[in-house]
């Protein structure tokens, strides 16, 4: 495995070109590589430290465990055993508090909370020491697909040719943008506050979602029992004001609107202010490019779903790739590429709706969409049946998982 700027040989492209150096796109490029298969990842790494954590469900643990890069980042991320959602709206229709447990479905947690920039850097790690994988440190500047491959333009004034690129370069991705991919895009009136806190109680593995009248406000655990990252959408001026609080202020305004559940509330870490939008793409294919992450799917950071989508894109994409190689089929080819298209169309729309229907709900006080909302919730807890169906799809989809999600732990 090299490192630095390389320019395969006319007539010797990489099988693929991810593009995007972000958690997604490394995990791509590591699933591909490891199966033997020629990869460039081409992309500069520059984690950013804005507070931001991520909540990894149980399929995209055995994911990253399948590549090598989950025992470094184990020891540093918090159990999520219990999920807890709270209506905070005022609603007439509001339901009691409703709590889901990983151990009714037979997992040990739902997933495992880790601060982003360490999953980032586990995964680079694995990366720099991967066979079969080049790390092209370079932006890239834009991809022209040819007949039998495809050429990745860098920043640099090089060039990466591969017959297969992979789009990982995020929601306002320029490789997208050159494909002419159609794109629906929007907004929302608000803006996330994220940071991780420090608490006088002890969380006790339990992750906890206030529905509010302007967005979920969501608490995390974090190692230790004393941690918690914080996820706070509510409207872009109170967004704008929470910002501006010094640490102490923020603290105890995060602690009034958790009702002081977890005591005393303490700034533990860099903070972030991250505008609300979504993005859905009519297709994650274009000729020799396939979509993965927020490249192909953005929305509100509600029910740890964002970065999972992102890992199954991930997962799925490199099955597609590897049942080509061993059929020695070109893997930029439009049947691979349709048959990914088809593998993530349903579960994609489907949490991007549900993830937009909830947050849309949320922002509404019609007394209908109120009653809907409480009912559902309502349903969930006290059917059985229900609840378990909901708790599994949530972790991961039980028809058309990828192999590397479905692996034993």
């Amino acid at each position: 495995m090299s490192e630095g700027t390389r320019v395969e040989e006319a007539g010797a492209p990489f099988a693929v070109a991810v593009v995007g150096a972000g958690a997604a796109g490394l995990a791509a490029a590591l699933a591909i590589a490891r199966d033997g298969i020629p990869t460039a990842l081409v992309g500069r790494h520059a984690p950013v430290a804005d507070g931001r954590t991520v909540a990894l469900l149980d399929g995209s643990v055995r994911f990253l465990e399948a590549l090598g890069a989950w025992e470094a980042v184990a020891p540093h991320a918090s159990p999520l055993c219990t999920l807890q959602i709270v209506d905070d709206t005022g609603s007439l229709f509001r339901p009691p508090p409703a709590q889901f447990r990983a151990a009714e479905i037979g997992l040990d947690a739902f997933g495992w909370n880790v601060e982003s920039a360490r999953l980032v850097e586990s995964l680079r790690a694995r990366a720099r020491a991967q066979d079969n994988l080049t790390l092209v440190e370079a932006d890239a500047a834009g991809a022209v697909p040819g007949e039998t491959a495809a050429r990745v333009a860098l920043a640099d004034g090089n060039a990466v040719e591969a017959r297969l690129v992979v789009g990982a370069d995020g929601a306002r991705s320029p490789l997208r943008a050159a494909s002419g991919v159609r794109v629906r895009d929007w907004t929302y009136p608000q803006s996330a506050i994220t940071t991780i806190l420090a608490h006088a109680r002890p969380h006790r593995d339990v992750s906890t979602e206030f529905h509010t009248r302007s967005g979920p406000f969501t608490l995390v655990p974090l190692p230790g029992g004393h941690r918690s990252s914080l996820v706070w959408v509510t409207g872009e001026g109170a967004a704008r004001r929470l910002a501006a609080l010094d640490d102490a202020a923020l603290g105890q305004a995060v602690e009034r609107q958790a009702r002081a559940m977890l005591g005393a509330m303490r700034v533990d870490g860099p903070r972030g202010l991250v505008p609300m939008r979504g993005l859905a793409v009519a297709t994650p294919v274009a000729p020799r490019l396939a979509l993965i992450g927020e490249a192909a799917h953005v929305f509100p950071p509600i029910g740890a779903q964002g970065l999972n989508l992102g890992l199954r894109d991930a997962a799925t994409l490199r099955d597609a790739v590897l049942a080509a190689a061993r059929d020695r089929r070109d893997p930029g080819s439009r049947a691979v590429l349709d048959g990914y298209a088809r593998a993530r169309r349903v579960d994609t729309a489907a949490r991007t709706a549900a993830v937009d229907l909830l947050n849309r709900s949320l922002l509404s006080d019609l007394l209908p969409v109120d009653a809907l909302r409480g009912l559902g919730l309502l349903a969930m807890t006290q059917l059985g049946p229900l609840r378990r169906l909901v708790m599994r799809e949530g972790v991961l989809p039980q028809i058309g998982a990828p192999e590397l999600m479905r692996a034993a732990r």
